[in-house]
């Protein structure tokens, strides 16, 4: 039994000591999905200044995403067996340093490594802090909380960089790198202050499957490369079948490998609890949806409607703030009621995002914009908390930062496939010397992609209703008979 709530004290409060974690955890998290939007709003200023080519600047984003969703796994891992507090100290340093080299860069390759390297810091970041508040708050209502809270500052985070990337833009991009640098200097030492040591793995558990990681993290690379380039260079051309191939093959050896060692990098018998695997189906299917919306919205309200990078990035607050009121919340309610509702109504919202969308025309209309970002931050606050319960309930302690890897990777590549989906469907809807018209009609193509990821994310949703009714049926004959959850769960079976 794994989906139903083991601890029923709904009014429990949290010490001082929890909250001070928890802000300092939803500091990090905040931070690095500010840092994956900062830069967004800057690009056009970055092109002029260091005079690069489009294709160049779109792996400014792309090199970011990367670095996390490549490293993510092994991020996790390193947290389990060197200790999570140490991962997130040593990740914040280094996020210190590569913010450091992007605000200085004079070259655009400079700035994509830096890029890079700021990714695969959150890769680490990311799942240490993860792991550290699903180990601080046990498993049930107070988790549920303090997940919310999470997921809420992971949002705004995401929505509150679009906002200071156009302010800090007026002054200069370089100032969208340069202000990482200090935010993370005051987590890093706040970390240090209230984070507590915890265990680290010794003897055999103590070694890292660098084999595992390089095949995976190879894996995801040369896929994510593909998917990204494949609008550019054809989804049916050499290049693009041949990475296919190439990631195809890393993901047979990685599966080898861990088959093969003692400690393997993913024990892959974690792969057979379906909530897990549905977690990361739909965290992939989310985080795609939401992603390919937000840039079609941004394209929309800039190329068409002519708004500047400040106006845009307010109108994206507006889904942070209902994201903010809605998450912590969100995992306070799914103790009561049970994730998956959640998780559908959240769907559902995240559908009528897109719905709403498809209303857009040449003019601006800020009930069908607003409508669509209010949907939008709805569904993503409701489902976002959901999945990460998901994802991490029934976990041992020792394998959380695993879990959190995984499905760290799985919004990753979501972002990484719905997205270029979305662009090569709008590419192909839009002639050249597209008149503004045309463009309306081509993103509109492109918002039928985002519905069509949510849309397979209520049926995850779905899929997962009878799973979650029969684990908790389980859970409160266990409670009444007095009898092992297991052997209830087997009683079952036999009937």
């Amino acid at each position: 039994m794994r989906n139903a709530p083991t601890n029923f004290d709904h009014n429990a409060r949290w010490t001082s000591a929890e909250k001070l974690l928890l802000v300092v955890l939803g500091g990090v998290v905040f931070l690095d999905t500010l840092d994956l939007s900062l830069v967004q709003v800057a690009l056009p200023a970055i092109g002029a200044e260091l005079h690069l080519p489009e294709e160049q600047l779109q792996w400014i984003v792309s090199a970011f995403v990367l670095g996390y969703g490549g490293f993510l796994l092994f991020g996790g891992r390193c947290a389990d067996v060197l200790g999570r507090k140490r991962v997130l100290v040593w990740g914040l340093v280094a996020l210190i340093a590569a913010s450091i080299l992007g605000a200085v860069a004079t070259d655009g390759t400079l700035l994509i490594v830096a890029r890079f390297i700021k990714g695969v810091t959150a890769a680490f970041t990311a799942p240490a802090a993860l792991s550290i508040l699903t180990t601080s708050f046990g498993e049930g209502h107070r988790r549920n909380r303090a997940l919310g809270v999470y997921a809420a500052a992971a949002a705004a985070g995401f929505t509150f960089g679009l906002v200071a990337g156009g302010l800090l833009t007026q002054l200069s991009w370089r100032y969208t790198f340069a202000v990482v640098a200090p935010v993370a200097l005051v987590l890093l030492l706040a970390a240090l202050r209230v984070v507590r040591p915890d265990p680290i793995a010794s003897g055999d558990r103590r070694r890292l499957d660098v084999a595992g990681a390089l095949t995976v993290t190879g894996a995801f690379l040369v896929f994510v490369w593909a998917i990204v380039e494949a609008p550019s260079a054809g989804w049916t051309s050499g290049r693009t079948l041949g990475a296919f191939v190439v990631s195809a093959a890393l993901v047979s050896l990685f599966v080898a490998v861990e088959n093969m060692v003692a400690q393997p990098l993913v024990r892959l018998g974690i792969l057979r609890s379906g909530l897990l695997v549905r977690a990361n189906l739909g965290s992939l299917l989310l985080f795609g949806s939401a992603t390919a919306l937000n840039f079609i919205t941004t394209l929309y309200l800039q190329d068409v409607l002519g708004w500047g990078p400040l106006k845009t990035g307010l109108i994206f607050m507006s889904s942070s703030l209902v994201t903010a009121t809605v998450g912590p919340r969100a995992g306070a309610l799914a103790t009561r009621v049970g994730t998956t509702p959640i998780l559908l109504a959240g769907s559902v919202a995240l559908v009528g995002s897109s719905v709403a969308f498809l209303d857009i025309g040449l003019s601006s209309n800020y009930a069908v914009i607003v409508g669509s970002r209010l949907l939008a931050g709805l569904g993503f606050g409701l489902a976002y908390p959901t999945l990460n319960i998901q994802a991490l309930t029934g976990v041992r302690d020792d394998e959380q930062g695993l879990a959190s890897g995984l499905v760290g990777s799985s919004f990753q590549l979501g972002g990484a496939i719905v997205l270029a989906i979305a662009t090569a469907t709008i590419l192909a809807h839009t002639p050249t010397d597209a008149t503004p018209a045309q463009s309306v009609h081509a993103f509109t193509a492109g918002t039928y992609v985002s519905a069509a990821a949510a849309l397979l994310l209520i049926a995850i949703a779905v899929a997962g209703w009878r799973g979650e009714r029969r684990a908790r049926a389980t859970h409160f004959r266990a409670i009444a008979t007095d009898t092992p959850a297991a052997e209830v769960e087997a009683l079952d079976l036999a009937a």
